[in-house]
């Protein structure tokens, strides 16, 4: 079993790790209170799925919103298994949510969704394109060159992601949840080194895995800079609205790009798998021992007995 590959992959959760298996997904909590490790099991979802959405640069965007949403199920279920707002949530009760605070509950998160994603549009489509626009005013030749647009959109894009990224690492309980990411890689490598799950087995793995979101998001963000070399138009709004228009593309790509890194290790996949690794080195810290637990519990829920993991 050594130098196995394996297709399960998980996430880091508030005080805990989701790990998501072929048949099964499984998120491991520890209560900050008990300090025990609380775990749920569920079906692994997209199973069910037409052959024709499991093909090839289809199946890339199905499965990152299946990730996504139950992703953030997930981490809100780990907030309340962790036990970190109970004492807020008491302190509710006590005085009894006013009729302005369930409006207020029920309100607050169609309105975030709605701002993150105007906020995400201006920033990483609208913004970069602008300040094109901006610089290569007065200069048409320049303006024109769609190959140096594409590449000077890409790679502001990619300084913004790294920032972001940066910035976030700066937070104290994102810094936890990135010592959880850390765990969640380096338990999946003992697996895949055929080593039985133990924290001394766990503890010297690597941190850096080639299939990894971070990864994945670079990726996304790379494939982004060929796809728009094609998109040859000037007015801003019908550029955006093209690039929106080819986001499955670039989702469709880049997930296969991060699933033939998960399978081969060659000088290709090496090299697409860089700049994420590097990444990594903001998104994964090393955990403690405690950390590690939780993601072994998670692993061990998820691990097939008929080899179905596999590549």
């Amino acid at each position: 079993m050594a130098n196995k590959k394996t297709s399960i992959g998980g996430q880091a959760l508030i005080e805990g790790i989701m790990m998501r298996g072929p048949k099964k997904t499984a998120m491991a909590v520890r209560n900050v209170k008990t300090r025990e490790i609380i775990l749920e099991e569920y079906p692994t979802k997209g199973q069910e799925r037409a052959k024709f959405f499991k093909l090839p640069f289809i199946r890339g965007i199905f499965n990152m919103i299946d990730s996504l949403s139950f992703g953030y199920k997930c981490l809100m279920r780990s907030a309340d298994l962790s036990g970190i707002e109970e004492e807020e949530d008491a302190k509710k009760k006590d005085k009894g949510p006013s009729a302005w605070d369930k409006l207020f509950e029920k309100l607050m998160m169609p309105i975030a969704t709605v701002l993150a994603v105007a906020l995400a549009l201006g920033l990483f489509v609208y913004l970069p394109m602008q300040l094109w626009k901006w610089i290569t005013a007065g200069n048409p030749a320049v303006a024109q060159n769609y190959y140096l647009r594409a590449a000077f959109e890409g790679v502001l894009r990619i300084l913004l992601f790294v920032g972001y990224v940066w910035a976030t690492s700066l937070m104290s309980d994102i810094r936890r949840t990135y010592m959880y990411h850390g765990a969640e890689h380096k338990t999946i490598f003992c697996y895949e080194a055929g080593l039985p799950l133990t924290v001394e087995n766990v503890r010297p793995q690597s941190r850096f895995h080639p299939r990894c979101g971070t990864s994945f998001m670079v990726l996304m963000l790379i494939v982004g800079i060929i796809v728009s070399m094609f998109i040859r138009v000037d007015n801003l709004l019908l550029r955006t609205g093209l690039k929106l228009l080819t986001f499955p593309i670039v989702v469709g790509v880049g997930y296969e790009l991060i699933k033939l890194a998960g399978r081969r290790d060659d000088v290709f996949t090496r090299i697409i798998s860089a700049p994420g690794k590097w990444l990594q080195h903001i998104t994964t810290r090393e955990p403690d021992d405690d950390m590690i637990e939780c993601a072994i519990a998670a692993m061990e829920k998820v691990i097939p007995g008929d080899g179905t993991d596999a590549w």
